[in-house]
């Protein structure tokens, strides 16, 4: 097949060119050309900014499109309007935030979406993002309405994640000494190993599937103490794990998803099944995931190649070690 990838540089988008020239698919790229611009040579580079113009993209036709980095219904309108004649699939990565309520476990893509308070904004933050995902994923579907299959995918991980959501713990893990975690080991937790999500999203793209289908861990499926465990063991450490409470946490001005990544406290009722969203469609449909010690040792070994950077999720060393005293 021809495919089309919008972005295709950065973590998903990278995995899903990798995987689709694995299976034999000839790729166009179409970005702005500023995040590893030396990946992959041997596919089609066209550059433009698609808030700006799309005139790259006409007058071409491709078997499908795979729409990586949409976040403005406005934006998206436009591909999608200029797109509907040129491709006979679009694939729109979205995103499990859409939902209006995450309180329990078991969500599926039936459920209600969020809106937007003010749909003019065209602001992308932490209230705004999941209405504006569910805002792009209508426009898609308006001007492709028999070609559109939407993707909502949860946390994704595994090798050249960009935001440390996943790797601080593989990475503070192998460092070894006193490790907090936060909460109880038994609490469960749900992502997707990149290289699944693309492989899957390909397949999905070469059956033309079309609908719409959460894609992240099988519920129930790996706890936060079996994540760390697989670190550990993988890793080598001499790690000792401290479990800290989670109120403890809190009146400490610990913020849960970023200071430290994965942790949602279970006394947050609002996002109580944030980590035990429904896969069965997707499932269904062919997804499959990997055993968790090959993600824990991909993303280690991809760490270990990373030039120094600043953490853009976890704790600091000194702010360890004084939350582990204070607990005393």
């Amino acid at each position: 097949m021809d495919i089309l990838i919008l972005g295709g540089t950065v973590f998903l988008g990278r995995a899903l060119v990798e995987a689709a020239l694995e299976r034999g698919h000839t790729i166009t790229l179409f970005n702005r050309g500023q995040s590893n611009t030396d990946l992959f040579p041997q596919v089609e580079k066209l550059r433009g900014d698609r808030k700006a113009s799309l005139i790259a993209l006409e007058g071409r036709r491709w078997d499908a499109v795979i729409d990586t980095c949409g976040y403005v219904p406005r934006v998206v309108r436009l591909s999608a309007g200029v797109l509907a004649k040129a491709v006979d699939h679009y694939t729109f990565i979205s995103s499990i935030s859409v939902y209006s309520d995450l309180s329990e476990p078991g969500v599926d893509e039936d459920a209600p979406v969020g809106a937007l308070s003010d749909p003019t904004t065209e602001e992308v933050n932490a209230e705004t993002y999941g209405p504006l995902k569910a805002s792009c994923e209508r426009e898609v579907q308006q001007a492709l309405p028999d070609k559109a299959l939407v993707v909502r995918p949860g946390l994704i991980v595994g090798p050249h994640d960009p935001t440390d959501r996943f790797t601080y713990w593989p990475h503070r893990i192998a460092r070894g000494g006193t490790v907090l975690a936060p909460g109880r080991p038994e609490r469960e937790v749900q992502f997707i190993d990149v290289r699944d999500l693309a492989e899957w999203i390909v397949r999905m793209v070469e059956l033309k599937r079309t609908g719409v289908f959460n894609a992240t861990g099988l519920p129930g499926a790996v706890s936060m103490g079996q994540l760390l465990e697989a670190c550990r063991t993988i890793s080598g450490s001499d790690a000792k794990i401290s479990w800290l409470d989670e109120q403890f946490l809190l009146n400490q001005s610990v913020a849960p998803w970023s200071d430290l990544p994965l942790w949602i406290p279970e006394s947050a009722a609002e996002n109580r099944g944030f980590s035990a969203v429904s896969v069965r469609r997707a499932m269904e449909a062919g997804l499959t995931w990997r055993e968790l010690s090959n993600t824990v040792h991909a993303t280690l070994d991809w760490d270990k190649t990373r030039p120094e950077h600043s953490w853009r999720a976890g704790i600091t060393a000194e702010r360890e070690i004084e939350l582990l005293s204070g607990s005393m």
